[in-house]
């Protein structure tokens, strides 16, 4: 994060470096020349791709295109599946939009099988579609199927903590436990180890630290390793 966390209220204007491409994230809209906040909560930017979002602990998720879900098979249809990934209206998955896929070579999700996705075409006024490849690369890039593991729901503010780098509880529970993680951000969280156990210890030790510092979770991390 390069500039320092600011609270910003509907219709706020941003003040927005333009001279190069600038992307809008969850929160912000331009009008005429200015960039506009439409939701309270905290703005953030990223230098890299110059990319500006509102960071908000809302209840409800609203899909936003480029965006990584996680969602749950709720109904399988000739040409998609339909997927809930926590918004107002489930999403769709286009069968071809796997890779490899092709209408002889179909992907078959069973229902209420977990699926990791990117949102590839968010709408106020259309169901989100979704895709389980990269468009850069055009493969899976982690996207798919969720085998195995355990999801749960956690506040959408501490799913984009998860994906920044310097959050550290992440990096703390993988020193000492080897396991898979899948963070959506749309409030859902998969992780994936050798046993049970550990997998809900590190859920739980991922919700608990929402609101604790570096030291806090380092101090809890330690706690419950000494526990087992």
């Amino acid at each position: 994060m390069e500039v320092d966390p600011r609270i910003v209220l509907p219709g706020d204007v941003i003040d927005v470096d333009t001279d190069s491409t600038v992307v809008l994230g969850p929160g912000l809209r331009q009008e005429g020349e200015d960039v506009v906040a439409t939701k309270a909560g905290v703005l953030r930017h990223l230098e890299t791709g110059n990319k500006w979002w509102i960071e908000s602990n809302q209840k409800r998720y609203i899909a936003a295109t480029g965006e990584s879900v996680i969602g749950t098979v709720t109904a399988k249809m000739t040409e998609y599946f339909r997927v809930d990934i926590g918004a107002a209206h489930s999403a769709t998955l286009p069968i071809l939009s796997f890779e490899g896929a092709t209408k002889r070579n179909r992907p078959n999700l069973p229902l209420h099988s977990l699926v990791y996705c990117r949102v590839a075409m968010a709408n106020p006024d259309m169901e989100a579609e979704l895709e389980c490849v990269s468009p850069q690369t055009g493969k899976a890039d982690g996207f798919g199927e969720l085998t195995g593991g355990y999801v749960f729901k956690c506040s959408l503010g501490l799913c984009r903590r998860l994906l920044n780098p310097n959050t550290p509880i992440l990096t703390l529970l993988g020193q000492y436990f080897p396991f898979e993680t899948a963070v959506g951000m749309n409030g859902r969280v998969w992780i994936n180890s050798e046993e049970i156990k550990n997998t809900t210890l590190i859920a739980n030790a991922i919700l608990n630290s929402e609101y604790l510092s570096t030291e806090e979770c380092k101090q809890m991390v330690e706690e419950l390793v000494n526990k087992l």
